[in-house]
């Protein structure tokens, strides 16, 4: 890592793609309607775009399950557009990551396909994990595992005279049949992926589900696994710290050792490629100490923080989280990496209660987020204050939804398509969105907010602007910060050179002392004044303040 490398402290914006602008009228979005948006995402003031998976899939998980990995599904276009696409965001100064799914092959894929057809024992089974049931008809899986959408994580094939065959390991959909990593055909084939985009010209890789590809002691069972699927999933907020910390210090099938390999063979590959090619991991380890070692000089580049993604808006919990995280990663040498929502969580207005109030906490929150050291991730919307829309259940698609019969919505609300403007579906389609899209998002559309100098969309713009040129956030190497004395529920720090930051994680409003000559440069919200060393924060807002010469 260079004093000039660009990705240590980028702000990127997560594409959802299927969700994001839709060129054809088929109702869903695609990669030649992300390129006609590529000047509204160089409007935001981000460093780099992440696109969400539009490979070939049959697309029973919004395209994390993957038929084929080097090319793209005919839902979003092909492989001339995603060409057109990286040239495009290329074009306007912007770097773009794409998805990599190495858990999980589709049961669509011609690997899988071939193992149907192949005999026990064969190499074609060999590449994912095919194990005789127990009982004594075979008619039990081989081992207790749960899948993380409910239900089990095995189902049993039947053979070609219709008996009840083997059966085959998913940690996720029925549909996502896990990957031997011990297979030398599983480590050759993602190695041709990485280098086929690579040689296109992506910038990186978001890597799914990156703690999962080792497995070890496969046939033995869990002691609790129905609670170890709750402690699993982001948006199980009812069970204790306790009991969810004693759950992960021991996964089966998540942050086994062998991981760490892997990520040493696709580090040569990134570090083989000019430009900084650059992974960061969707890992979700316990205890979080063990997140840092993805990170290591030799291994990934970033990796997501979730504390932030299902932390409340708390001085007393997010303060002893960001010290944690700010020790863990020096130790590695490694930059942290912020993330407040994604497609497979909440919306971050939704997730601090709704409405207006949710909607201020969410730009303090943000603010917050944004003024710290290190990379930061955007989800599309997020800069718009969208919360989760309301379905009706006969619209929903996550198969969360019908592995639960129902008692889980999943994750349908927070990917809705984007509201742009007043034509015919907010701009988004001609045709029939995939999921409706709110009418109340009527006042959240782009084309309002862009006008609107208040906007939730014009203060992300101002707070990554002034992220990129103030000299105490704009690429400094030095990931400390210094905490000042404040109040209870007040977040206070310094950031060097002359930075300050404070914010008011209560619903009350406060005064409070400044240092002396500063000056305000943003308020999360309207009320946020600086009077000589007199600081009114009002509840649920984020003030940074400035002493430069």
């Amino acid at each position: 890592m260079s004093q000039k490398s660009w990705w240590p402290n980028s702000a990127i914006y997560q594409v959802y793609p299927r969700s994001f602008q839709d060129s054809n009228g088929d109702g869903e979005g695609d990669l030649r309607g992300v390129l006609a948006r590529v000047e509204y995402l160089k409007s935001l003031g981000v460093d780099a775009v992440w696109l969400s998976p539009f490979y070939k899939s049959p697309n029973r998980d919004g395209g994390y399950d993957v038929a084929d990995p080097r090319d793209v599904d005919p839902r979003f276009g092909n492989l001339d557009d995603a060409k057109a696409l990286i040239e495009g965001i290329h074009k306007v100064g912007l770097r773009i990551i794409v998805d990599i799914v190495p858990n999980h092959f589709s049961t669509d894929h011609p690997w899988f396909q071939e193992a149907l057809s192949s005999p026990i024992g064969s190499a074609a089974r060999a590449r994912f994990h095919f194990y005789d049931g127990r009982g004594e008809n075979g008619e039990i899986p081989p081992n207790n595992w749960n899948s993380i959408f409910g239900g089990p994580a095995w189902s049993r094939t039947t053979d070609k005279d219709g008996r009840p065959g083997q059966w085959y390991l998913h940690l996720f959909d029925s549909t996502q049949a896990d990957l031997n990593w011990e297979n030398s055909d599983v480590h050759q084939d993602f190695e041709r992926t990485l280098r086929f985009w690579l040689d296109l010209g992506v910038d990186g890789f978001r890597i799914d589900v990156a703690h999962g590809l080792a497995k070890e002691t496969i046939l033995k069972d869990h002691h609790d696994p129905e609670a170890l699927t709750r402690a699993l999933r982001l948006d199980v907020t009812d069970m204790p710290d306790s009991q969810r910390a004693e759950l992960l210090s021991d996964v089966p099938f998540f942050d086994r050792e062998g991981v760490h390999e892997i990520y040493r063979s696709w580090r040569k590959i990134f570090d083989s490629y000019p430009g900084e090619r650059i992974s960061v991991a969707e890992a979700w380890v316990h205890p979080s100490s063990r997140a840092a070692r993805y990170v290591r000089s030799d291994e990934l580049h970033q990796i997501f923080n979730f504390d932030f993604l299902v932390a409340p808006w708390s001085a007393a919990t997010l303060i002893p989280a960001i010290k944690r995280t700010l020790l863990e990663v020096a130790e590695v040498s490694a930059p942290p990496t912020w993330v407040l929502s994604n497609h497979d969580s909440p919306r971050l207005v939704t997730r601090l209660g709704g409405g207006e109030d949710g909607e201020w906490r969410a730009r303090a929150f943000a603010q917050l987020t944004h003024a710290l050291p290190g990379g930061i991730y955007i989800f599309q919307g997020e800069e718009l204050g969208l919360s989760d829309g309301e379905l009706a259940d006969e619209v929903r698609q996550d198969p969360i939804f019908f592995r639960t019969q129902g008692r889980d919505k999943g994750r349908d609300g927070a990917r809705i398509p984007l509201p742009w403007d007043s034509s015919n579906n907010f701009g988004f389609t001609n045709g029939k969105p995939w999921l409706p899209i709110p009418s109340q998002w009527s006042s959240k559309r782009v084309i309002e907010q862009d006008e609107d100098s208040n906007s939730s969309l014009n203060f992300y713009r101002e707070s990554l602007r002034i992220r990129s040129e103030h000299p105490a956030l704009k690429g400094s190497s030095d990931y400390r910060i210094n905490w000042l004395d404040a109040p209870d529920g007040v977040i206070a720090f310094e950031r060097h050179p002359g930075f300050t930051l404070f914010a008011n994680t209560t619903s009350r409003e406060l005064k409070l002392v400044a240092p002396p000559g500063v000056s305000l440069l943003l308020g999360s919200r309207p009320g946020v004044r600086l009077e000589g060393e007199r600081l009114t924060l009002p509840g649920d807002s984020t003030c940074w303040l400035t002493k430069l010469k």
